[in-house]
């Protein structure tokens, strides 16, 4: 697939680091040449110097023969132009704009379409950050959660505990734990190696354990990996951004919220627009007045500013003085291994939301969502199968029969809005929405051809 990247910052780098070990033609444009020159040093891809809009600048990166233009400049006009000028000049099929301004989105139905701003997907990282927050608080105890076929599908990833019932017995014993439920576990993660699970593979406290299951039954299945943590009802919020005050928005109504917000402009204008929220203007990383709203207390101290370090070092504060666990938003990929599960509990990467978004657009094949795990290392996606069993390879036969790669495991499958766990002998049929793992990403374009049906198909 050819593939231009407009703006080299964090997202569009990872995209193109993501890509470009595909099989992919990647065009990576940027208007700082030592950014580019980093890159393609780095990688396997082409890259052109230029105003990301500028019509010379496209046709420069070969946007007329383009099958995908991904515009992630750090401006969405730049974004929005860029992909009229795709449209208008060069009829490019498919055109992706990360658009942040909350006032783009709420207009969006009237927006983009092909008689207004032709943009084809719109990805809003402010928007899929809050999301995987709320998610998280939803599901206490999870260190993340990723929903697939409508919502009736499940993955989600949790370290196991003592306390938990199936610590310290064998992964088949799930079966009699939980007779009337039925989920997979597909990865876990011990000592920083991945281990592939077996039935008589042994739980052990410590482990970072990936499973799948049907949506309602994520609690159930948690319970047997570590003690399930009450609902959280007491957080604070430190910072009040676009992503500090929707997730306070959606939390507000079942919880007690509480925000500190720097500047006092803005601070007033969130405690006018927050009905139910309280508002502190102040420092988050204030001792005193931390102390002053009682984060002995708190159930989650979120830490949301744009500044990495000053979330880091607000929510080492709020654990030290008492907050029950602390989530902060990371910026830079490079720091999210080195803070999370030591006193950090969860870091948030808006580039890993971002991405998995845009990797459910840019695959090849019918495959429809996608998440990026373990901070990029793993996968999984929503495939939907298509064709017979002349033009597929998947279809009428069992999942035992599927050559998978060494790393991949089809988990679930929805079928007629039936979620039905992979066992070896359940047989593929037309319009499955099929969920498979895969532990490295870089068999991708294998899982990408499986579900690739064919009129050639041998």
């Amino acid at each position: 697939m050819k593939i231009i990247i407009l703006g080299a910052g964090q997202v569009g780098t990872t995209l193109a680091e993501n890509l470009v070990s595909e099989d992919n033609d990647i065009t990576l444009v940027d208007n700082n040449p030592q950014r580019l020159s980093t890159l393609q040093d780095k990688h396997d891809l082409r890259a052109v110097h230029g105003i990301a809009s500028s019509p010379r600048t496209l046709r420069e990166a070969g946007a007329t023969d383009a099958d995908l233009l991904v515009a992630v400049t750090s401006s969405d006009e730049t974004n929005m132009i860029a992909c009229q000028m795709a449209y208008t000049l060069f009829n490019t099929p498919t055109k992706i704009a990360r658009i942040r301004n909350a006032d783009y989105l709420r207009e969006k139905e009237k927006l983009f379409h092909n008689d207004v701003v032709p943009i084809d997907h719109i990805i809003s990282p402010e928007k899929l950050v809050i999301d995987d927050i709320v998610r998280l608080i939803d599901y206490p105890g999870a260190l993340q959660v990723a929903h697939f076929a409508n919502e009736r599908i499940s993955l989600v990833v949790v370290k196991a505990y003592y306390g938990g019932p199936l610590v310290g017995y064998a992964i088949s014993a799930l079966k009699d734990h939980m007779p009337h439920i039925d989920s997979r576990i597909v990865s876990i993660l011990r000592n920083d190696k991945t281990i592939r699970p077996q039935g008589s593979t042994i739980i052990e406290a410590g482990d970072e354990i990936t499973f799948i299951c049907a949506t309602e039954h994520i609690k159930a299945v948690m319970s047997e990996l570590q003690r399930l943590e009450k609902p959280y009802k007491k957080i604070m919020i430190a910072g009040g951004g676009n992503i500090g005050s929707g997730v306070a928005k959606y939390l507000e109504e079942n919880c007690t919220v509480k925000m500190i917000e720097r500047n006092p402009e803005r601070a007033a204008l969130l405690a006018e627009k927050l009905s139910k929220t309280l508002v502190f203007c102040g420092d988050p990383s204030d001792q005193s007045l931390l102390f002053e709203e009682h984060i002995e207390s708190i159930d989650v101290f979120i830490a949301l500013t744009s500044d990495d370090e000053a979330n880091i070092m607000s929510a080492l504060l709020a654990k030290r003085l008492g907050a029950k666990k602390v989530m902060v938003l990371i910026q830079r990929m490079a720091y999210i291994n080195l803070v999370q599960g030591g006193s950090i509990d969860i870091a948030v990467s808006p580039q890993q939301a971002t991405i998995s978004a845009l990797l459910g657009h840019v695959r090849k094949g019918d495959i429809v969502n996608v998440a990026s795990l373990r901070h990029g290392i793993a996968e999984a996606i929503e495939a939907i199968a298509h064709g017979d069993e002349k033009t597929s390879s998947v279809i009428g036969k069992t999942i035992s029969e599927i050559k998978l790669p060494s790393s991949a495991i089809i988990g679930a499958i929805l079928r007629n809005n039936t979620v039905i766990m992979a066992r070896k002998n359940v047989v593929i049929e037309q319009g499955d929405h099929v969920i498979v793992y895969l532990g490295d990403k870089k068999h991708v374009p294998e899982i990408e051809k499986l579900f690739q049906p064919s009129v050639f198909f041998i």
